[in-house]
C-alpha cells in the first residue's frame, strides 16, 4: 500500500463486478483473483458509462460507425444502434461522467470491458457502412469513447484480460506515491 492512508483507486466496469448493466441486461462478472483482492483492499470504484449517460438496461446494442472513440470525441463519428438510432450524445455524456468520477477519486488506472463502444481498450465492434446502404459489423482495432477520454487524461486503461498489466502499473504507482 502507498504511504497515503487511502489506497490507490481503480475504476472498474460495473458489469465486470456482476452488476446487470450490459446492453442485454446481463453482466460479465469476472472471477479474477486480482479484482477480488483489489475489492477487498477498498481500491475498486464500480461504474458504467452507458448507464451514466442515460441509456437503459437492457438497451439496443450500438456500435461506432467507421471509426473509434477518439473520432467520436472529436465530433467526426457517430454511434448508432442496430436499428439506426443515433446514441452518440449518450455515449459522450457517459464518458464525461466517468471522467468526473475518476477525477474525484484520483483514479489513475481503469479496468474496462473489452470490445465495448464505451469501454473497449484494444478492439471494438464497429459498423462499416457499405456503398449500397447496408452495414457490416466487424471487430476492429480501436478504443471506445470512455477509454479514449480517460486516456486523454493520462489514465491507464486495461481490459479484463490484462489484469496482470494493470497490477504492474498499480505497483509502479504505489512505488512512486
Amino acid at each position: 500500500m502507498s504511504k497515503h492512508t487511502d489506497p490507490i483507486k481503480i475504476l472498474v466496469s460495473a458489469c465486470l463486478l456482476g452488476q446487470r448493466v450490459r446492453y442485454d441486461g446481463g453482466h460479465s462478472e469476472s472471477d479474477a483473483h486480482l479484482l477480488a483482492q483489489w475489492r477487498a483492499q477498498g481500491r475498486v470504484v464500480a461504474f458504467c458509462p452507458e448507464v451514466a449517460g442515460g441509456l437503459g438496461t437492457p438497451r439496443p446494442p450500438a456500435q461506432i460507425v467507421d471509426a473509434d472513440g477518439d473520432a467520436v470525441l472529436d465530433g467526426t463519428a457517430r454511434i448508432l444502434t442496430h436499428g439506426g438510432q443515433d446514441v452518440t450524445a449518450a455515449f459522450i455524456a457517459g464518458a464525461q461522467a466517468t471522467l468526473q468520477v475518476a477525477k474525484r477519486a484520483a483514479i489513475r488506472i481503469a479496468i474496462l470491458k473489452s470490445k465495448s463502444p464505451s469501454c473497449g481498450s484494444q478492439r471494438i465492434y464497429n459498423t462499416r457502412l457499405q456503398p449500397d446502404g447496408s452495414a457490416h459489423s466487424a471487430l476492429v482495432p480501436g478504443a471506445g469513447v470512455t477509454t479514449a477520454l480517460l486516456r486523454r487524461h493520462q489514465i491507464s486503461v486495461f481490459n479484463e484480460h490484462q489484469l496482470e498489466l494493470a497490477r504492474v502499473r498499480l505497483n509502479e504507482l504505489i512505488a512512486i506515491s
